[in-house]
């Protein structure tokens, strides 16, 4: 048999990508209309709030009608869940969907920007990837909604396992390379189609702990007055615009497009996402929450289960990956499985992230909450924890994330448990359409399973 180079097999693959290329509009055909009505009839209804046994769901026109139990509507197509588990779509948070395909290809990673101009107003929503391959597999996780958030750069796709000296170094000018502030992030639905964005600008994002300190100068304390500092100079620039304008106002030490991103976060209405994870650092975050009347979101918080009482009372809610809990560095020294339990029990409204980035393996964020359920964290807390929490959390509750009359029609039937890996999804329905079960990876298992020819023969491109 003769040996292919890597350099073969690359080009092996790429070679099935133009044959795949036309898969991508049927799979945005297979959606039907919103318009009909639809009844899922008979399943284990979890609206994310509550549980509904022998359920009906009624969709229509790209939202739930009705949830509760009874017959389905006369003239609805029937989607029978007998012995079938139904739940709201999934919400994947700290995410990179749409944003980053290969993280080492540059190309088709717009996640991170660096300019030390564009930190704070670097807005995600302009690199957005509706064809994104990432996304299908995502769907198939049952993940209809994700909240994508720009990373500072070296870092990994969604503050996941980053090396946090990448942070550091000051740039010319006297700017930070890369700043204090990573940009804002949104909302995207998962829905096939061609334009995704749900809603742009939901929060702004800032690492703080050994991050933060690479930024500002090699200290923690340097970070906050870093930013005590910025939010001093945007609120300056907010009351004197027009003196800015004529140049007439002192010089300020971010750019205006920055002071115009952080408005919003100086006046408490844009919240801000803050990755932070010893027990130490999450106090003084919150002590700066209250000092700068900043609205805080916590990502990581890995030691938070030490202090979970007092994020509990500064009604801080928390992004966090419940399986981290080992020691990678001197930030999670008590990090532990049991941390989503603590936290929920005292109070803290907690979303639940998949791995590495929430990217490739954003999937996985139901298999960290079962983790979570073995852990101590009750059943029903997981799965609002995926679905109605992250939607709450950004400011977005009862527009999707549960199942109720009103809320976008993204509807999962499960074949199983959710939170079960061997469990899949049978049908699913992202504002109201219905999506197909497939992906570029199971397109290509199906075409080369029987050697791609009905006689089962490799094609002649690959016969050699």
């Amino acid at each position: 048999m003769r040996r292919l180079s890597l350099i073969s097999l690359a080009a092996l693959a790429l070679s099935a990508l133009p044959a795949l290329a036309q898969d991508r509009p049927q799979v945005a055909r297979s959606a039907i209309g919103q318009t009909e009505l639809t009844a899922i009839t008979g399943g284990r209804v979890l609206t994310g709030t509550s549980v509904i046994e022998n359920g009906t769901v009624v969709i229509q026109n790209g939202r739930v009608v009705s949830v509760g139990t009874g017959p389905a509507p006369s003239g609805a197509r029937v989607i029978d869940a007998r012995g079938k588990v139904v739940t709201p779509g999934f919400v994947a948070v700290d995410s990179g969907l749409g944003l980053s395909e290969i993280s080492s290809v540059g190309g088709s990673e717009d996640q991170s920007n660096g300019a030390n101009t564009i930190s704070a107003s670097f807005d995600v929503s302009y690199g957005l990837d509706p064809w994104s391959i990432t996304l299908p597999v995502a769907r198939l996780g049952g993940i209809t909604r994700a909240i994508v958030v720009p990373n500072h750069p070296g870092g990994s796709g969604g503050h996941e396992h980053q090396d946090d000296s990448d942070f550091a170094g000051a740039g010319a000018g006297g700017y930070q390379t890369p700043g204090l502030f990573a940009g804002t992030a949104s909302v995207i639905h998962l829905a096939a189609g061609t334009d995704i964005l749900v809603q742009p600008r939901v929060a702004m994002v800032a690492p703080f702990g050994e991050a933060g300190a690479g930024v500002a100068g090699g200290a923690r304390g340097a970070t906050f007055t870093l930013f005590k500092e910025t939010l001093a100079e945007v609120r300056l620039y907010a009351r004197n615009k027009a003196a800015y304008d004529r140049a007439a106002l002192r010089d300020l030490s971010i750019s205006r497009a920055d002071l115009e991103a952080l408005i919003p976060v100086a006046n408490g209405t844009l919240p801000l996402i803050v990755t932070v994870h010893r027990a130490a650092d999450i106090q003084q975050v919150l002590r700066l929450g209250r000092e700068e009347g900043v609205k805080l979101i916590l990502d990581g918080a890995e030691e938070g289960w030490l202090v979970a009482d007092q994020i509990a009372s500064a009604n801080v809610p928390v992004l966090l990956n419940p399986i981290s809990n080992l020691p990678s560095n001197l930030e999670m020294r008590a990090a532990r499985m049991e941390n989503a339990a603590a936290l929920n029990a005292a109070g803290v409204v907690i979303a639940i992230k998949g791995n590495e980035g929430s990217v490739h393996r954003a999937r996985e964020a139901r298999y960290n909450a079962g983790n979570a359920v073995s852990h101590g964290l009750p059943f029903e807390a997981a799965i609002a924890a995926l679905t109605v929490n992250p939607a709450r959390i950004f400011g977005m509750g009862g527009q999707f994330g549960e199942l109720r009359a009103g809320a976008a029609a993204d509807v999962v039937v499960w074949d199983g448990d959710p939170l079960e890996p061997l469990s899949s999804v049978t049908a699913e329905f992202i504002n109201g359409q219905e999506q197909a079960l497939t992906s570029r990876q199971i397109l290509l298992r199906d075409r080369y399973r029987n050697g791609g020819r009905p006689d089962g023969g490799m094609p002649l491109a690959y016969g050699q």
